[in-house]
């Protein structure tokens, strides 16, 4: 199974529909590819609070073959166009309930929305997206025909609990849009090998380069395969990570190194 990361380099002197296009155009360049992954936010920037509510897409009806959103209409021709599964990182989505949302997407090759994931965990402390934007609920994996995907974004990478969630649900890769500050970068390449290494699963971390709102970005993007072994880093700017992933050696990691299967839940609270 061949992925393609395509690390964003988000230009504020680029307007976010010849961003879009052009984001677009790369997806349909990646016919080879089974998989396809984009960044978090990448059309308006993961710092650039105030564009939120403005670029806000709505997503109700898309099931039912109807793209209210701007950039799912995109997406979702690019990757009907490639013939790949796309996972297009996340947009500003506005529920039904008037809410803001940090929300991926993940089209088939047939362009059919085939599931979205609302961010868990959204950073800022008391400021920013933590405050902007409401939290989703629902852990989310998708079950493509060589390998089931668990689906996390950006901040979610912090938080372990969630990974063995997704390991439970039958997840053996993990893809993890973001938009990681550079000021951190060492705790994003040290916290994608060790979610691949507790959970024995492949990680696909795609990040964007550029600066957003001010805010220096990352880059990075990263592939890890079961093992925590790096199978290709991209540097800070735009970049197209393409690695190979073999479904077959999730299975092999975790019959050879049975870790899993040592795990213990529901352990009781110390008596006092």
């Amino acid at each position: 199974m061949r992925a393609s990361l395509i690390q964003i380099d988000v230009n504020p002197d680029e307007s976010i529909n010849s961003r879009r296009r052009r984001v677009g155009s790369l997806v349909r360049e990646q016919r080879g590819s089974d998989l396809v992954v984009l960044p978090e936010l990448w059309t308006v920037g993961a710092f650039a609070y105030d564009l939120f509510a403005d670029e806000a897409e709505t997503l109700d009806g898309t099931r039912e073959g109807t793209l209210d959103g701007t950039t799912a209409r995109e997406m979702s021709e690019a990757a009907r166009e490639a013939g790949v599964w796309l996972h297009a990182g996340s947009v500003p989505e506005r529920g039904a309930d008037g809410v803001l949302y940090n929300t991926s997407l993940v089209f088939s090759p047939d362009g059919e929305l085939a599931h979205s994931y609302r961010k868990i965990h959204r950073f800022g402390f008391d400021k920013g997206e933590a405050v902007l934007m409401g939290a989703g609920s629902q852990l989310v994996t998708a079950a493509l025909p060589e390998l089931t995907l668990g689906l996390a974004t950006c901040y979610d990478l912090r938080f372990p609990e969630l990974f063995r969630g997704l390991v439970d649900a039958g997840a053996q890769a993990f893809v993890i849009p973001a938009g990681w500050p550079e000021r951190r970068r060492a705790h994003w390449t040290l916290l994608a090998r060790a979610r691949a290494v507790e959970n024995q699963a492949y990680v696909l971390a795609c990040g964007t380069g550029g600066t957003h709102a001010g805010v220096e970005q990352a880059g990075h993007s990263i592939a890890v395969d079961p093992w925590g072994e790096v199978l290709a880093e991209a540097g800070p700017g735009e970049e197209i990570l393409t690695v190979d992933l073999d479904p077959a050696r999730v299975a092999e990691t975790r019959e050879v190194f049975p870790a899993l299967k040592d795990r213990v839940l529901g352990l009781e609270a110390p008596k006092r």
